[in-house]
């Protein structure tokens, strides 16, 4: 694993010197080349990065983590919808967050994808054969944030009297159903089992 040179100078080397993201380039090579398992996208990775520099300037301003949700403002601020972007950016300047500078400071995938392969040197490793288990961690993984992101908002939900409680259980079951012999099945298990089955019976039925 490399590590930045002293004149780095990219968008993305820049802003984790600038917010002091120690460790930050070493764990978006990891989770890009798949050092520790399932590989990151990108894009995901680009999410993750600045919700990082969001919480970072958060920190700055001396805002507690437990009174701005760090996921829900990101994705106001990033979301096309002008009313959520407004109050979540009134909110952080409220809180003494220079917001035009903050967003200013978000990187795009391709911002991530230079830094990566120019300043780091990283590329990704030669292609396997375990596609789907590769594809079955990805929708596991795309579970576990949609269940991290529903528990955090009913937290804050909860924080605000706008929710009875915020410790319910949230359960993410995403589940595949076949059209012609309509067999129900979680998608990682039909896609470790290579299907349902039914249209190799079916083929079997017909040439008897």
């Amino acid at each position: 694993m490399t590590t930045e040179a002293s004149g780095a100078n990219t968008k993305v080397a820049r802003v984790i010197r600038k917010y002091d993201l120690d460790g930050m380039g070493a764990n978006l090579e990891a989770a890009w080349t798949g050092e520790a398992g399932e590989r990151t996208s990108l894009r995901d990775l680009a999410d993750e990065f600045n919700e990082a520099v969001l919480e970072a300037a958060l920190r700055e301003a001396s805002v507690s983590s437990l009174s701005v949700d760090v996921s829900s403002t990101y994705e106001a601020l990033r979301g096309e919808s002008g009313s959520s972007s407004t109050r979540a950016s009134r909110r952080l300047e409220r809180e003494g967050v220079d917001v035009d500078e903050l967003t200013g400071d978000f990187v795009t995938h391709q911002a991530i994808h230079t830094y990566l392969t120019q300043e780091r040197e990283a590329s990704l490793p030669a292609a396997d054969d375990d596609m789907a288990d590769r594809k079955v961690e990805t929708i596991e993984k795309l579970q576990g944030r949609v269940s991290a992101v529903a528990e955090s908002a009913m937290s804050s939900l909860a924080n605000a009297d706008e929710l009875d409680r915020g410790d319910y259980d949230v359960l993410v079951d995403v589940r595949a159903v076949c059209p012609n012999c309509g067999a129900d099945a979680p998608v990682g298990e039909l896609i470790r089992r290579g299907g349902c089955g039914c249209t190799v019976e079916a083929e079997t039925d017909g040439e008897e």
